[in-house]
């Protein structure tokens, strides 16, 4: 009987252990802040370079420089800028940003240079969303490549 009871005993300490994270996790869904839109992650993050042209970027509402951007398309646009491209880090520098809030924040700066992009919706999201893997995939090969090539060389890293 003593040997039931701590198996019992077990159970409910793993049930309770496994139910803290989801209840921890709904909790934290609750109170959660709202979604940035497009125009406040801009002011907030992408204007630092986009307002003035900092090492290349194209200028809000410059419709020439963004012209070549937008004919990319939305999900590799985004894609490609969420995971750095050219002389723009991550996120756009901001490691907390969420891959939604900056969709929107790169859809409210094509409008300002006269694109037709809205916020994307759940469907886009998963086009970005694949695209931006996709992209990582290859930035970890060309990394691992590189990698093989200084071992070859016979120069560890150290």
């Amino acid at each position: 009987m003593m040997k039931s009871q701590s198996l019992l005993v077990g159970l409910l300490c793993l049930l309770t252990l496994s139910a803290a994270p989801t209840a921890a996790w709904a909790e934290k869904k609750a109170t959660a802040t709202p979604a940035k839109s497009g125009e406040h992650v801009y002011e907030g993050v992408c204007q630092a370079c986009h307002g003035s042209g900092v090492a290349g970027a194209p200028k809000f509402k410059d419709a020439v420089a963004w012209k070549p951007l937008i004919e990319e398309g939305q999900p590799v646009l985004t894609a490609h800028a969420w995971v750095g491209v050219r002389a723009m880090p991550q996120k756009g520098g901001n490691p907390d940003l969420k891959l939604a809030e900056f969709a929107r924040a790169v859809a409210y700066m094509v409008r300002g240079a006269g694109g037709d992009w809205a916020d994307p919706d759940a469907a886009m999201m998963r086009k970005i969303a694949k695209e931006a893997e996709e992209r990582l995939e290859k930035t970890i090969r060309d990394a691992q490549k590189m990698k093989r090539e200084l071992h070859e060389m016979g120069e560890k890293p150290r």
